[in-house]
């Protein structure tokens, strides 16, 4: 399952994408994000319930301003780096 969480506004299209099919649940990724906008969670995936990443509740809104400090247009952000799994993906398109 592909989860998008972000927003398109007036100012662009910023989303994290997140593959929890993808997704080990090492938490590497959350180890390595800057600004603690990762958390793992427990969801029920394929009639199972499976640890993966997710963009807490608290930065979902605002992933714009959250994780611009990482760079996100060049797709090499502290948390994609981390991910051995490739399961974290940027769509950063400000206008």
């Amino acid at each position: 399952m592909i989860t998008h969480y972000g927003y398109i506004d007036g100012s662009g299209e910023f989303y994290i994408i997140i593959d929890s099919d993808k997704c080990n649940s090492c938490g590497e990724c959350v180890k390595q994000c800057p600004q603690n906008a990762l958390e793992m969670v427990t969801e029920f995936i394929d009639l199972e319930d499976k640890t993966v990443v997710a963009v807490t509740e608290q930065h979902r809104k605002k992933i714009k301003y959250t994780c611009s400090q990482c760079k996100p247009e060049e797709n090499k952000t502290p948390c994609i780096l981390a991910c051995k799994q490739s399961a974290i993906q940027c769509v950063w398109k400000p206008q």
